[in-house]
């Protein structure tokens, strides 16, 4: 049951984010529709998905759990080093500095290393589907993002160096708050097995 429940919340968060690489599509459906319409209706299915990923996969872990393959234990550390640099790319996407300008998608690349890192140290059924999926979409869409004709998001414009500090300093301090709270909200201890 959860694992079901897990595939239908990333159908629905991932399909939506999928949609919006259809160009086309999306602005003849905004047009119909109307852009805050459109949004409105974005953000309530990305949030459903969201909720229903979170929910199938705690459910996932409580009754159903498929071994695939057992990584070492060592793998766990590699994960944990992984991480604090996702974290700061993904503040990085909104404080936009150095790194954002050389990445171009900070936001994406925290996806991908993320999701990397967790398949490393994971060799159940459920986080290979979780976490392979958000890896899939996080290369997909940034291959759809190279292709664009369309300027996608306003321009914002870039600071300097003040920008990076920021995103060091931000997505550090995200990554000690989750891993300390990995335990209460994921159900597994991010820092020590």
């Amino acid at each position: 049951m959860g694992l079901a429940i897990l595939l239908l919340g990333l159908a629905l968060l991932l399909g939506g984010h999928t949609f919006v690489t259809f160009r086309a599509e999306r602005a003849a459906l905004v047009t119909r529709l109307g852009e805050g319409t459109y949004k409105t209706l974005f953000a309530l299915v990305s949030l459903v998905g969201l909720v229903l990923i979170v929910w199938g996969f705690a459910q996932y872990r409580a009754t159903g759990w498929v071994n695939v393959w057992y990584p070492p234990v060592w793998t766990r550390h590699v994960t944990v080093a992984l991480i604090w640099p996702a974290f700061i790319l993904l503040v990085a996407s909104y404080s936009r500095g150095r790194i954002y300008a050389r990445l171009k998608h900070p936001f994406l690349a925290g996806v991908k290393l993320w999701a990397l890192a967790h398949l490393i140290s994971n060799g159940d059924l459920g986080s290979i589907i979780l976490f392979g999926s958000l890896l899939a979409w996080s290369v997909y869409d940034r291959i759809s993002l190279k292709r664009r004709s369309d300027p996608g998001a306003p321009n914002i414009p870039l600071g300097g160096a003040r920008n990076d500090v920021i995103a060091i300093v931000a997505g550090t301090l995200l990554y000690l708050a989750f891993g300390f709270l990995h335990p209460y909200i994921i159900g597994a201890p991010a820092f020590s097995r």
